[in-house]
Parts: C-alpha cells; sequence; structure tokens
C-alpha cells in the first residue's frame, strides 16, 4: 500500500542494522535531521548504550518520510502514513486516508503550477515592455 511512497520496494537482510551515520550518508541527510525524525517519534531505533542502531523497519521509515517532505506532506501526515507501513494493510480508513492526501497534495501542486505559469507570463510582459523601452531611449 504504501510502497508508491519509496523508490521500490527493497529486499533487506532482516538481520541487517545500520548507523546514524550510515544512514545519513546513505540518504544524504545530516545526523540531525535523523535525530529529529527520531524526537518526533517518526522512527524508533533500538539503543544499545549511547548508540543508535537502526533496522530495516527505522530505514524504510526514513525513506517515507523523506519522500513525504519532498511531496510537500506535513510532519503530522507523514506520521499518519508513515504509521500505516506498520499497520495491517488494505484497511479501507487508511486507504481512503491516503488517497484524500494525494488528492489535497495534487490539488495544492496543480495551483502552485497555475501561480508559476501565471507569473512566468507576467513577467514575460514586464520583460517585454522593458525592452521597448530601453529600445526606444536607445535611440532617440
Amino acid at each position: 500500500m504504501i510502497e508508491g511512497m519509496h523508490n521500490s520496494p527493497v529486499t533487506v537482510d532482516a538481520a541487517r542494522t545500520w548507523s546514524i551515520a550510515e544512514l545519513a550518508a546513505e540518504y544524504d541527510v545530516t545526523l540531525r535531521t535523523i535525530r529529529f525524525y527520531e524526537d518526533k517519534g517518526l522512527i524508533t531505533p533500538e539503543r544499545r548504550g549511547t548508540a543508535r542502531i537502526y533496522h530495516p523497519r527505522d530505514r524504510v521509515r526514513l525513506g517515507l518520510i523523506l519522500r513525504g517532505k519532498r511531496l510537500g506532506f506535513s510532519l503530522d501526515e507523514i506520521s499518519t502514513i508513515v504509521d500505516m507501513y506498520d499497520a495491517e494493510p488494505g484497511e479501507e480508513g487508511q486507504l481512503v486516508y491516503l488517497l484524500e492526501q494525494i488528492a489535497r497534495r495534487r490539488d495544492e501542486l496543480e495551483q502552485r503550477r497555475r501561480d508559476i505559469d501565471e507569473t512566468l507570463t507576467e513577467l514575460d510582459e514586464v520583460e517585454a515592455r522593458c525592452l521597448a523601452d530601453l529600445r526606444a531611449l536607445r535611440h532617440r
């Protein structure tokens, strides 16, 4: 269900673990970013003394979080969606929620596209007037 939120389903050895530095390097984020998501309860690494040990579940969740951020979802929305990753797949309420969030985000992005297109048109018009005025000034 949520697999569409990350690049592709990846087969990972269930016993494999990662350090915070390894995950940061893999996802090209700072250690602070990963600790922030941990503080928010979005990922929950195992603790061995002061070391954080990340399991495949944490790695997948981090990927989902980062994808959600790139798509413009809020942390609350991401939290709900990422929590679905752990839930039994196919529950109607989960699917409906995710579809609603996708539709809402799509509407926002389409509005931004319209705003950008309108702004570009306005800039073209201003640029054309400036160039015409500049030509007129140079030919006096």
